[in-house]
């Protein structure tokens, strides 16, 4: 599926990042705009907003200051903050966290975060969500709904978390691309089940992480389960050559269901108002389940 570009402003300084996000970010449907390296990133921000969709963000870039102001102004933008999995999410509302080891799948992060903004401005309490989170002046400042409203133009009325780019779902990727992603996949969801019983923040974020491109990546079912069977046997055989007991990774299909559970939301909310039926659910994910990838 052909669209048109994002532009994103990049508030990154790290060389190796701003590297990173130049590779994963297909030209042609994101358009980045670096900001990181200017004298006043934040200033540089507020006096383009309007040419911005959304922004990634290395934590430390900007000021706790910057993000009160931007906040006073309703200044907010789906984000994408690339930084270790850890700590409460704290700068904008419509963010998901991205970790620098598993940048393969930033461009189903932004999807997820900007299908985030789209669902939450679109929803029937948004006027009321608004008013009881954020500034009165926000509420009444007009600019604050053009953002929602331009996404909509650009990518139809429903907006990303409908009309997902078949172009980058995992079975049409080239060869190489598609066991690329696969094997970020896996780190996610090792970082998903090292943290799942003693790091619930660092979990939880790796839970999103690991769900957004999931979906947004049309990965199969079937394919997850094979992911957390994998994931398990390898820590099984090493758990076995180091002598100790296994019996406990029973305890990680939990982690498993967590995951079905999350992923079975996101196909309930993607789906039309007039369709969201729990027939039309089953049917959903019955299919994604019989996908090849």
């Amino acid at each position: 599926m052909t669209q048109p570009a994002l532009t994103v402003a990049s508030l990154i300084r790290d060389e190796q990042l701003r590297l990173a996000c130049s590779t994963w970010l297909p030209q042609g449907r994101y358009e980045l705009m670096e900001l990181g390296l200017r004298p006043d990133p934040a200033a540089e921000l507020e006096r383009c907003w309007e040419q911005f969709d959304a922004v990634l963000l290395e934590p430390g870039v900007l000021s706790i200051e910057a993000f009160q102001r931007l906040r006073a102004q309703g200044r907010i933008l789906p984000a994408v903050v690339l930084g270790q999995l850890s700590g409460p999410m704290e700068f904008f509302q419509d963010e998901v966290h991205l970790p620098p080891d598993q940048m393969e799948q930033l461009s189903y992060s932004l999807d997820a975060a900007i299908s985030r903004c789209l669902r939450r401005r679109s929803s029937a309490g948004a006027w009321e969500d608004l008013h009881d989170g954020e500034s009165s002046s926000e509420v009444h400042d007009p600019s604050n709904w053009r953002l929602p409203l331009r996404l909509r133009e650009r990518l139809g009325y429903l907006g990303v978390f409908y009309k997902r780019d078949s172009s980058r779902f995992l079975r049409n990727l080239p060869a190489a691309e598609r066991k690329v992603l696969l094997r970020s996949l896996h780190r996610t969801y090792r970082d998903l089940l090292i943290s799942y019983f003693r790091d619930p923040v660092a979990a939880n974020k790796a839970l999103e992480s690991f769900v957004n491109t999931a979906f947004f990546s049309d990965l199969p079912i079937t394919k997850t389960v094979e992911i957390h069977v994998d994931m398990i046997d390898d820590f099984w055989k090493k758990l076995q050559l180091e002598g100790h007991k296994q019996d406990f990774l029973k305890d990680y299909r939990l982690a498993l269901l967590d995951v079905m559970a999350h992923l079975c939301e996101m196909y309930r909310r993607s789906l039309p108002p007039e369709t969201s039926t729990s027939d039309g659910l089953v049917a959903r994910v019955v299919t994604a389940s019989q996908v090849q990838s």
